[in-house]
């Protein structure tokens, strides 16, 4: 009989690591994967019927008609975060604004959570894999009152725990909290997640650029050039890279940390700020990025450094291997940036 080791069981054995180790990460996590087996029974039914698949009516803050599993999968989370007692407050990419629990017992949890329910959710109706994206803080206001919005405006470098859950051929969920990032994969018949990619490192380089190339004549001088270079043929450097695009974050990302690669979304002409929430979507996945080897940048400064303004901040996002970032960010310094300063 194979041994799992499930993720309660790793998370308890490696809480030492945890500088404020109280039981409480585990308790968060456990909830995280309690709501994640929700979603994913949910995502599993996905086109036997009409309460699950398409688009629920409104468009949420980032002006995007929300789908039905996005609202769900909001709600399953939020549930448990309410129910756990460690978690004072959210903020959530479905919701304008970030949510104070006012039970007792959350105005005395330490922590906040950040995240995207359903990344990827335009996918949903075609059967692409899609995931959830958390980012666990810190509260900074005083414990035994209600969250205020600068518990939820924290930089990235502030993060004491993140991860995301991919929905797909399998179920997986992914997190680090600062001492190198760990895989688990649902093992449906015991309904447990259990431990199948130790101490994951993505490779320094990698054969794979991610990016919408539909975008590419609205991106800047140094974004197109690095995507020439990606595509020209050069034996020593194994070029051209393959292009492969999901257009569901989680799933571009999970795929380039195991292969290695390189995702791109920069500022465009549309979007001059970029796209992706660096609260909900950056901040996290550079989290992971960098404690597997990785780099997370805009391409002018590090994902992680930036002082956040706004809730539902959007930046610019060139995360992946780091040679491949760090090449990238050449290409911008080179085009962009020494350009912009003349």
């Amino acid at each position: 009989m194979i041994k799992y080791k499930t993720l309660t069981e790793f998370v308890i054995e490696r809480q030492t690591e945890f500088k404020y180790a109280t039981g409480d990460l585990t308790a968060i996590l456990r909830d995280i994967a309690i709501a994640a087996k929700v979603v994913n029974r949910e995502t599993n039914r996905a086109g036997l019927g009409e309460d699950i698949l398409g688009a629920h009516g409104n468009t949420n803050v980032q002006g995007e008609e929300q789908q039905k599993l996005d609202v769900y999968a909001d709600n399953a989370f939020i549930q448990v975060f309410k129910s756990g007692g460690e978690i004072c407050g959210i903020g959530s990419e479905e919701n304008d604004d970030y949510m104070p629990f006012t039970s007792e017992i959350s105005k005395s949890g330490k922590y906040v959570v950040l995240f995207d329910p359903l990344d990827g959710s335009s996918n949903i109706d075609v059967n692409v894999s899609i995931g959830t994206i958390f980012s666990i803080y810190r509260r900074k206001s005083e414990t035994g009152t209600q969250a205020n919005l600068e518990d939820m405006l924290q930089k990235g470098a502030d993060q004491v725990a993140a991860g995301y859950v991919i929905y797909g051929s399998s179920t997986m969920l992914v997190y680090t909290t600062g001492h190198g990032v760990n895989g688990f994969t649902l093992e449906p018949s015991i309904g447990e997640f259990c431990l199948s990619h130790p101490d994951m490192q993505i490779p320094e380089n990698g054969k794979i650029y991610s990016m919408n190339e539909g975008n590419i004549k609205r991106s800047s001088k140094g974004v197109q050039e690095y995507i020439n270079y990606c595509q020209e043929i050069d034996k020593a450097t194994k070029r051209p890279y393959s292009g492969r695009y999901i257009g569901s974050l989680v799933a571009d990302f999970h795929r380039n940390l195991i292969k290695g690669g390189i995702y791109i979304y920069p500022a465009t002409d549309a979007a001059p700020n970029g796209k992706l929430r660096l609260l909900y979507e950056c901040n996290p996945l550079a989290f992971i990025a960098e404690q597997a080897g990785g780099l997370a940048s805009t391409g002018e400064k590090r994902i992680m450094d930036i002082d956040p303004k706004e809730l539902h901040q959007r930046v610019p996002f060139f995360v992946g291997s780091k040679n491949m970032v760090a090449k990238a960010m050449e290409f911008i310094q080179q085009h962009d940036l020494v350009n912009s300063n003349n």
